[in-house]
């Protein structure tokens, strides 16, 4: 879209539409020692041949596909099938939006429902909605539908939970009075049961952990489930790796009442932090409580199948007191992209997928550990990340490892005690050839 400035007339005009005489006017909300007082250092304007050259000439200077990369951290690179890209870039998906009359728009219905329908068999739960932004925001919209449906504001979350994710819930529940208590992890680098039960009171709405966790461990989710039903909260499952679901039981079916996360994974290609797609799916007694929209499957007055939007609880269409959500959205082409992907993959083939990564992140973490001086930081059972721990700083090796072209994994300072750690990701894209080129580097780079 190209950008077409307002000249001054047209701002004098918009301001004496609002009834002032100075566009600073606008910014009186701001504190006056956060406002930017002096005019911002920029070049002088550019022609639009210019401007493209400029870009053009920087963009040579990207070096992306010289780096070998084992980043993950919630952000995953999976390979994605041509079609995807293909049958999401047609004009009649590209132009929906959301559907504001929506039974006219059946086959933006019929999207959001197929994609409901694989969430809810993914999660093992019962009802699913139309996506949020993303898995950050998606944990902090479960958090305030449990103090919905609990009534109670002490919320308890895993350490181990993406910190991205637990700012975000801090973020949302500051204004609101939640007591937001933080829960230690163990030498398996898991939720510490003792610790859960000793936080665990009457005035506990949920338990909101992380699975596979920031770590890359896996929770005993039927045991924090049990643990935290006997004291009558609920438990929120976070899942920042969606491909998990492929391997590992249903969230759902070990106890959870809510399962959210990000859907990422699911043919959406990295791109700076975005576009994500945040998933929701709670036990249908919550249906109510469930931010976003729900959409349904009917059958018309002549008995054909049809589509509508069975429930919508946001802001723009009830009152705003009475409204679940005020930001969420159906992240409709997200979600479109996350459908083609999972219904081409098919049931068998995310399981082999989702095997295929952990196969991999195991000869990695094996390879990687037989280095003198490494190893594994904790012993619970991983998927695709593990934690390992080296004999040196991490910002040190990770800065010869970048000099010898291989992005070696993200580190953990933000954690108390894990200053020489840092956490590797390994997916279905790294062959033998990769995983060994990295462990051949490290040995070298440690000597």
């Amino acid at each position: 879209m190209s950008y077409i400035p307002i000249s001054q007339k047209d701002r004098q005009e918009m301001l004496a539409l609002l009834g002032l005489d100075l566009t600073e006017k606008l910014f009186s909300s701001i504190p006056e020692e956060n406002r930017l007082k002096n005019l911002l250092n920029l070049p002088a304007a550019k022609s639009e041949p210019e401007l493209l050259n400029y870009f053009e000439e920087r963009s040579q200077k990207n070096t992306y596909n010289q780096y070998v990369s084992f980043l993950g951290g919630g952000a995953y690179d999976h390979f994605i099938p041509a079609v995807v890209d293909y049958l999401s870039s047609r004009g009649e998906f590209v132009t929906p939006y959301t559907p504001y009359q929506p039974e006219v728009s059946q086959g933006t219905l019929q999207v959001i429902f197929e994609y409901q329908t694989l969430i809810c068999q993914l999660t093992g739960l019962e009802i699913a909605n139309a996506s949020l932004y993303d898995g950050a925001t998606g944990a902090a919209e479960a958090v305030l539908m449990a103090n919905r449906v609990k009534g109670k504001k002490r919320i308890l979350v895993a350490s181990t939970v993406n910190p991205q994710y637990r700012q975000v819930i801090y973020t949302y529940g500051k204004n609101l009075g939640l007591e937001i208590v933080e829960l230690p992890y163990n030498q398996s680098g898991q939720v510490e049961i003792r610790g859960l039960q000793a936080a665990l009171n009457e005035e506990t709405a949920v338990l909101l952990c992380q699975s596979p966790n920031y770590f890359g461990v896996i929770e005993d989710i039927k045991a924090l489930a049990d643990a935290v039903h006997e004291r009558g909260a609920m438990l929120t499952v976070v899942i920042s790796e969606p491909l998990s679901l492929g391997w590992l039981e249903a969230p759902g079916k070990l106890g959870a009442d809510i399962v959210t996360g990000e859907g990422q994974s699911f043919g959406l290609p990295l791109s700076y932090g975005g576009p994500y797609l945040g998933f929701m799916a709670c036990k249908k007694e919550f249906v109510r409580q469930l931010p976003g929209r729900i959409v349904g499957q009917t059958v018309d007055a002549d008995g054909r199948r049809g589509f509508v939007l069975t429930l919508s609880t946001r802001e723009q269409h009830i009152r705003r007191e009475k409204a679940t959500s005020n930001i969420c959205t159906n992240e409709g082409h997200c979600a479109l992209r996350a459908t083609i992907y999972l219904e081409t993959l098919g049931r068998k083939g995310l399981r082999e997928m989702a095997f295929l990564n952990a196969q991999k992140a195991a000869y990695a973490r094996e390879q990687l550990t037989s280095i003198p001086g490494v190893k594994a930081r904790f012993n619970g059972p991983v998927f695709n990340e593990f934690v390992l721990e080296f004999p040196q700083s991490w910002e040190e090796i990770n800065q010869k490892l970048k000099d010898r072209g291989i992005l070696g994994g993200l580190g953990l300072r933000e954690f108390s005690g894990l200053d020489c750690c840092a956490l590797i990701t390994v997916t279905e894209k790294h062959s033998r050839e990769k995983i060994d080129l990295y462990a051949r580097v490290l040995q070298e780079v440690l000597r």
